[in-house]
């Protein structure tokens, strides 16, 4: 979850700018959380209160209205929109990464994957990138090799991910769909040597910067042992105090699951 948020915080400050390059200062004065941190903390915050998903995600969404949520998103959180609308973005994916961490077995982290898309991103699409990500965490978490989650990925749920960062970045453009950018996230997090590279590689792609580093990094940080302490210690600084309160919480959490 951590990881997710780190990787918006740093993708933020390059969304649209088509950059490139892995060469980049992490943080600047132009860096913040956005709606990727804002609605993966609510997700976390139902699970572990127990609360419905799409309340939750409804509160803290009109509590941060400005963190640059799409246009039907705006619409369904003011209440203009009642219900899904098979949106196949790639919203349901960059807010899964807590669904990853606080079940414990496969079928329920798919479950509960699909209960947090389905409630704005119910289109096929929506769905499959939301549980491929929470999988991919979960079998991290067990101690999973990349090429176990390569393998368990691209047969479960048919994404191409025998390409290369240097492959895609070329011709790769912005694209806010699940099924354009969720593989190319996993993939960065398979080409990385640790979590920043992982952030550095889904940034270079040039594409949805924040999201797509939020899902890298979300992979990254199970399998790299956790958020280096200094880059958590400045994270922490650009977020609200109820949204550090939240990140303990699950910290907790885990501690006694």
């Amino acid at each position: 979850m951590k990881g997710a948020i780190l990787g918006d915080i740093i993708g933020s400050r390059f969304e649209r700018s088509g950059i490139k390059t892995t060469e980049f200062d992490l943080f600047t004065v132009e860096c913040s959380f956005t709606d990727d941190t804002v609605l993966t903390v609510a997700i976390a915050a139902a699970i572990l209160g127990q609360k419905d998903y799409a309340e939750t995600v409804q509160e803290y969404a009109l509590r941060y209205p400005d963190a640059g949520y799409g246009g039907t998103f705006k619409q369904w959180m003011r209440g203009d929109i009642l219900g899904p609308y098979n949106s196949w973005g790639n919203g349901s994916a960059m807010r899964v990464s807590p669904v990853g961490w606080l079940f414990n077995d496969l079928e329920s982290v798919r479950r509960e994957a699909r209960a947090t898309a389905a409630i704005t991103h119910d289109h096929p699409e929506g769905i499959k990138g939301a549980e491929a990500i929470a999988a991919a965490i979960f079998l991290l978490r067990q101690g999973a090799e990349k090429e176990d989650v390569r393998q368990y990925v691209q047969e479960t749920f048919g994404y191409n991910l025998r390409r290369t960062v240097e492959e895609i970045r070329p011709g790769y453009a912005f694209d806010v769909s699940c099924q354009g950018s969720v593989p190319e996230s996993i993939i960065a997090f398979l080409d990385s040597k640790d979590l920043v590279d992982a952030i550095r590689l889904a940034i270079s792609l040039g594409g949805d910067t924040d999201t797509q580093a939020a899902m890298a990094a979300s992979l990254a940080e199970p399998f790299y042992g956790g958020i280096p302490p200094a880059l958590e210690e400045v994270m922490v600084a650009f977020l609200p105090n109820e949204f550090v309160d939240v990140t303990h919480h699950f910290e907790r959490a885990l501690q006694v699951g």
